[in-house]
């Protein structure tokens, strides 16, 4: 039972926060009868008990009319009608305008207004209260019975104001149609200036390439370039620490000998193979 309600209120809450915009912390206007009941049933700390029906932190008011009516009470018929006192003295006083003091349901009804600007949840015991606050749109209603908390579900008239209120968003309104149609309008003229101008010749045409010729030519004076110019990468040298050193000679005339004294063996050993060649082919016979 317990989780059945904690998903009906979560429901409830996401209802009143979707369509109406309540937002997080919710206020909670209490009525004193409300908050005398609260008292008598030891649901205390009250915050804590109301945020976990809304699943989120919340913040109490009451009017000064409210306390008025509450000090008024005699306090023989009042159980608990100090604690009462002070815990409705405790909370934040909501705004009220009102010179004389009225009595509490009906300063909580001018404070909710037609729209309920300030985004109340209202707190009371009185049935009638309620039925009026849930013909409003966008004002969610709290019980209490015994020591649980209880959200009313939202009101058939609250839901068709949702309804109505989408269809409307849906649908184009006077003035956005007049602006339509005077941009449409706006949109034929320019077309048929232009088929104009081009039936007229390319006079026009010959008037906007001078146009954008002075544009380029003051362009450049300024150093202005009309295109970003992208920088070609050119090819780099290896790199140094990659390649081996050149191996430099310290005696270069030394080395030149040595290469004609190789050239010079490398001929002679030619010349020895030669002859040994020919002395060794057969002498032909005479005759």
């Amino acid at each position: 039972m317990r989780v059945k309600k904690q998903r009906r209120h979560r429901k409830i809450v996401r209802f009143y926060t979707a369509c109406y915009g309540l937002r997080q912390p919710y206020k909670v206007l209490c009525d004193v009868n409300f908050v005398h009941h609260l008292v008598v049933n030891r649901i205390t700390p009250a915050d804590k008990a109301l945020s976990n029906i809304l699943g989120a932190p919340v913040m109490l008011f009451t009017t000064k009319c409210a306390i008025s009516e509450l000090k008024k009470q005699d306090l023989r018929n009042v159980p608990s009608h100090s604690q009462a006192l002070e815990a409705a003295e405790s909370l934040i006083t909501a705004r009220c305008d009102h010179e004389r003091a009225m009595s509490a349901d009906d300063c909580i009804m001018d404070i909710i207004g037609q729209n309920n600007p300030e985004h109340f949840f209202v707190a009371t015991q009185h049935a009638e209260l309620r039925e009026k606050i849930l013909k409003i749109p966008g004002v969610p209603a709290i019980y209490a019975l015994r020591t649980a908390l209880f959200l009313e579900s939202p009101s058939s008239a609250q839901r068709q104001f949702v309804k109505t209120s989408e269809e409307q968003r849906l649908h184009m309104t006077d003035l956005e149609y007049k602006m339509l149609t005077k941009g449409t309008n706006n949109m034929s003229t320019s077309h048929q200036e232009k088929d104009r101008s081009d039936e007229d010749g390319f006079g026009d045409q010959n008037l906007e390439v001078q146009a954008v010729a002075k544009k380029h030519t003051a362009r450049k004076g300024l150093g202005v370039k009309d295109k970003v110019q992208f920088k070609r990468k050119k090819a780099k040298g290896p790199n140094p620490l990659s390649c081996k050193k050149k191996k430099t000679l310290k005696n270069p005339d030394l080395h030149s000998v040595q290469e004609r004294k190789d050239g010079d063996a490398t001929l002679r050993s030619r010349k020895k193979r030669n002859r040994s060649r020919k002395s060794k082919r057969p002498v032909e016979a005479d005759g």
